[in-house]
Order: structure tokens, then sequence, then C-alpha cells
């Protein structure tokens, strides 16, 4: 009986293949396969423009500055360069080429709130993984030299605006 079951799952199995083959499915020039062709025909009868070269320096040009940032407006240290700026913008404006960035702007902050809320942050009582990593392993000295350098950050743009 099994051997009946086996032999007859088999003849249909074949049988299913066949009529398949015979319809002409995707691969053998079926509907599928004058879709295809129709999409080449439209496209090489779209003209596209041709990239300037221009174009291509300004896009290198402009994914270098997004990469980058902006450091021309006034020197930070190396240390907010690594752990803040990415989110907080190079100039602590939370901005980057005209782009909010996900952290928020910290310049114009005095350094006491700058230092609770990084306090806060390392400890817990404000939850965001992302700071509370960065955090986790400074000192207290740490925490206040970076406050007191985002703190300057209003003064030096205001300085550098005159």
């Amino acid at each position: 009986m099994k051997n009946i079951i086996a032999i007859a799952s088999t003849i249909i199995v074949v049988g299913l293949i066949l009529y398949v083959f015979s319809q002409g499915g995707a691969y053998h020039g079926g509907e599928a396969g004058r879709i295809i062709e129709d999409l080449k025909v439209a496209q090489q009868k779209a003209k596209i423009a041709p990239i300037k070269e221009k174009d291509i320096e300004q896009e290198k040009l402009q994914a270098l500055r997004d990469k980058a940032g902006n450091t021309a407006m006034f020197e930070v240290s190396n240390a907010y360069k690594s752990k803040c700026s990415s989110c907080h913008g190079v100039d602590g404006s939370g901005t980057q080429n005209g782009k909010k960035l996900m952290g928020p702007a910290l310049m114009g902050q005095s350094e006491e709130a700058l230092y609770k809320t990084l306090i806060d942050f390392k400890d817990g009582r404000k939850e965001n993984l992302i700071m509370k990593g960065l955090l986790l392993n400074l000192s207290e000295e740490e925490l206040r030299n970076f406050a007191k350098e985002i703190s300057q950050f209003k003064a030096k743009r205001d300085a550098l605006n005159q």
C-alpha cells in the first residue's frame, strides 16, 4: 500500500512539473518573462540625465562634512568630539549642517545644570541608555570638565559672531 501511494504521488508531482513547464513560467518566457522584457524596453527608452562631475564632487564634499562635522566654528576637546558631538553637534547646538540631531541642544546651559544632568544620567535618575553607557566609566572630575566646556560654547559662538 505504501509503495502504491509513493508511486502515485511521484506520478502526480512529475505531471504537475510537466504542466507548469508547458505553460511557460517566468523562466521560460511566460507572462512574467514578457513583463521583464517590457521593463528592459522602457529603461532603454527613458533617457537618464548624465550625472555631472560637479554634482559628484559636491556630494562627496557634503558626505565628508556630515561625517566629520563642522569643526570650523570653534575648538572643542577631543573628549567632547568623541563622546558628545555625534548626538549634540560639534558646537552643542543639537544640529549639524542644518539637520536636527538625536540629542537636544546643550548650548546656553549653565555649568551646574549640565553637571547635575550628567550625574543624573550616570546614576540612572534620568533614563537614556546611550548617555548612561557613555558616562558609566567617567569620574566626577571628567563630568565637571564636560559641564565646564559645554557651558562655554555660547560665549565662544558669540565671540566668533562679533
